[in-house]
């Protein structure tokens, strides 16, 4: 693949395919370019950049691979206004874009809209350069300004000239974590009588756990074990030239196609040697949230959105309750104004919603780079998919910072929801360092 890449970017007829496509067009308008690279059965993980933005979104069991290099227009933003201001940027960017094909902005955003590091706490981008394989069919499509496309097509070789290294170094010993157990225990009872008091259903608390190695840390790498050890999974990255926020989710916020919609209410978890799904917590659980989701969704359908019966959905060795919830949308119901609707659900903040966010700020509640919010995926006719940001770790040269986290209801046990978090730390940790999977509890509790 990468020699037919580099064939495209070099080859004269590509920078007069794009200023054809250009004529007449704004200065700042976005203009992309489809070009067939052939067949390739290829997760496009060797064309990861070591130093420049890049997102990465791949679904293994749908042979769905895309890997976007470098931003060719993007807009950050922050507080209670930044979903409204990055689709104000997206429609902008719709209103003049000219290209030959499929076309695609890519967008994150974190769980409270005032955290700003080291992350930008809500970000939208259409890339420079975006490598695809769509079942073993590939492509890549090259987006510039109408007004810098001659700058663009210079730079774009030099976007692929520095390829990540994918190494494989070893974990440090851990350290000790029982203060910050307890510590958390004593929020999770702190939870449950609040819980007793009736002044809240449901608490989702979160643990971050980091960990050392003795070489950096590869992005590359932990997608390609993800890929294997979640193939159901969306496993997702996002690279800002220095960090790289990296994980696999089983959880999907909303996908819109048209005027249908999709979301999932995804609740309880269970592991080899953990109690069953069945059990009331988790049934209780996951009720919650199908029954938040339906009332999201609910004034922007002709009718009332429909939810399957839960059922049980493998993410490597956890298993969840979901419940696919589908419904139609009027006609002009945006994407944006779904996650609007639907961001936090019970899932990842608490029920009722309001009520859980007050006591999670009111109780200090932490989460780090995009953990437990959204990353998606958007095309030039407003269809999209944005998934929830969970199992993630944030790589910052040696270091990988992990958060993991679990619902809290009535009949919660501290200790087993401890057991929980640290379920979901050991799946990422044995996707980090393979050859210590055995040893994952050892390495996140000594």
């Amino acid at each position: 693949m990468i020699h037919a890449l580099r064939r495209c970017l070099a080859a004269p007829s590509t920078l007069a395919q794009l200023e054809a496509l250009a004529a007449g067009a704004p200065a700042s308008a976005p203009v992309s370019l489809q070009l067939k690279l052939g067949r390739s059965d290829t997760d496009c993980l060797h064309l990861l950049p070591a130093n420049t933005p890049y997102w990465y979104r791949a679904r293994a069991d749908l042979q769905e691979y895309r890997l976007a290099i470098g931003h060719a227009l993007h807009l950050s933003s922050a507080g209670p206004n930044r979903l409204v201001a990055l689709e104000s940027a997206f429609t902008g960017f719709c209103r003049n874009w000219r290209r030959n094909g499929p076309a695609f902005a890519f967008a994150g955003f974190a769980f409270d809209a005032g955290n700003n590091a080291p992350l930008p706490n809500a970000l939208l981008a259409i890339p420079a350069i975006l490598v695809e394989s769509i079942a073993g069919e590939c492509s890549v499509t090259l987006s510039a300004p109408a007004g810098r496309l001659a700058q663009a097509a210079a730079e774009w070789p030099v976007l692929l000239a520095t390829p990540a290294i994918a190494s494989a170094p070893a974990l440090r010993p851990g350290r000790p974590e029982v203060l910050a157990e307890r510590a958390w225990i004593g929020r999770v009872n702190a939870a449950l009588r609040d819980i007793a008091a009736g002044r809240v259903d449901k608490l989702v608390l979160s643990r971050s756990r980091t960990i050392e190695a003795d070489g950096p840390f590869s992005a590359a790498r932990l997608l390609g074990q993800l890929l294997g050890q979640q193939p159901d999974s969306l496993v997702y990255a996002y690279g800002n030239g220095q960090q790289s926020f990296v994980g696999a989710t089983p959880e999907r916020l909303i996908q819109l196609v048209g005027q249908h919609v999709e979301a999932d209410a995804l609740a309880g978890t269970s592991w080899p040697g953990s109690q069953a799904l069945s059990d009331s917590k988790n049934r209780h659980e996951q009720a919650l949230v199908v029954k938040a989701v339906c009332a999201a969704l609910a004034p922007f359908c002709s009718a009332p959105p429909e939810a399957e019966v839960a059922c049980e959905h493998a993410a490597g060795h956890l298993r969840h309750l979901r419940s696919r919830v589908t419904a139609s949308v009027r006609p002009g119901t945006t994407l944006f104004e779904l996650i609007r609707s639907l961001h936090p659900t019970p899932a990842i903040g608490g029920f009722p919603i309001l009520a859980a966010q007050d006591w999670l700020a009111a109780h200090d509640e932490q989460r780090h780079g995009w953990y437990s919010g959204g990353i998606g995926l958007l095309d030039a006719a407003g269809n999209g998919e944005f998934s929830v940001a969970l199992r993630s770790a944030l790589l910052d040269d040696n270091t990988a910072e992990m958060q993991a986290g679990a619902g809290i209801v009535a009949g919660s046990d501290a200790a087993h929801e401890l057991a929980e978090t640290n379920a979901k730390f050991g799946t990422l940790l044995a996707a980090l360092a393979p050859d210590c999977a055995a040893k994952d509890t050892a390495i996140l509790r000594a």
